[in-house]
């Protein structure tokens, strides 16, 4: 039967609390992992009289957004703040998210059809032609990129940019790609004959930067390439650990000298 009060209206129900031990196996996650998110003060358990602590409805919907915000891959700092900002700029978060989601689910979908071919190929089945081999090729590229530097280069550039770099790599005919293949050829050739003579500042340190422009122009968006964005993306060279080891893989120098020719073509 429902439950009314003297005054004939409906009583309403106690609202469900739970010990930690309960809570973790609620949400999921270690007692040890509460008491962490507590102290970094994202949760915010009541406390009874003998210091036991209580969680209620508030702690599980806070709880709900900490573990989203978490699988969309924010950091626990970045957490926080979300967690207390208004309603409006937290939808907006999350919007930004669910699309980087639907990209990533996307990629997953070219990624299992591209895979599903290649066992039908090689279980005998209908063999991939030479541009469906190209095409899958060039969404490897672009999937690898993703996953090594996607969150980075979005955060600076904007979705905007970096979708239409993609689209742009996604559009390159095999002549265009074998030409890019050369001119990297080129840049490494001309930076190892420009450290042989020491010379940033020579003919082989204009001829790299040169031949670096025009490969990047090849994947960045039509009207994008511009003397300063070389030079700035040259900049993210040197600070960045993982293009230095790209770059000094060639010769152990490298990164510098081609940041310096191409800074010296931008004329700084």
């Amino acid at each position: 039967m429902e439950s009314r009060g003297r005054d004939g209206k409906r009583a309403e129900a106690p609202e469900r609390t739970y010990s930690v031990g309960e809570f973790a196996s609620l949400t999921g996650v270690t007692v040890r992992t509460l008491y962490h998110y507590e102290s970094l003060g994202l949760l915010h358990p009541r406390r009874l009289p003998n210091g036991y602590r209580q969680y209620g409805r508030a702690d599980v919907d806070r709880m709900q957004q900490i573990l989203i915000l978490r699988e969309l891959g924010m950091g626990l700092s970045d957490i926080e703040r979300n967690l207390d900002v208004p309603p409006a700029q937290r939808r907006q978060t999350l919007r930004h998210h669910l699309e980087q989601l639907r990209r990533q689910r996307e990629r997953l979908d070219r990624i299992i059809t591209s895979v599903e071919a290649t066992l039908a190929e090689l279980d005998g089945g209908n063999t991939m032609s030479a541009d469906e081999k190209f095409e899958a090729f060039k969404q490897e590229l672009v999937d690898a990129n993703e996953r090594e530097y996607g969150q980075e280069v979005r955060g600076r550039w904007g979705d905007e940019a970096v979708d239409a770099s993609n689209q742009r790599l996604m559009g390159l005919s095999r002549a265009d790609f074998g030409r890019a293949q050369k001119l990297e050829g080129d840049v490494r050739s001309e930076v190892l004959a420009g450290l042989a003579d020491g010379d940033a500042d020579g003919s082989h340190g204009a001829a790299a930067a040169s031949a670096h422009a025009a490969w990047l122009r090849l994947f960045w968006p039509e009207g994008t390439f511009s003397p300063q964005a070389h030079a700035g993306l040259a900049q993210m060279y040197l600070a960045d650990d993982r293009f230095r080891a790209y770059y000094d893989a060639w010769a152990p120098g490298a990164t510098e000298f081609l940041v310096r020719a191409i800074e010296r073509s931008a004329g700084h």
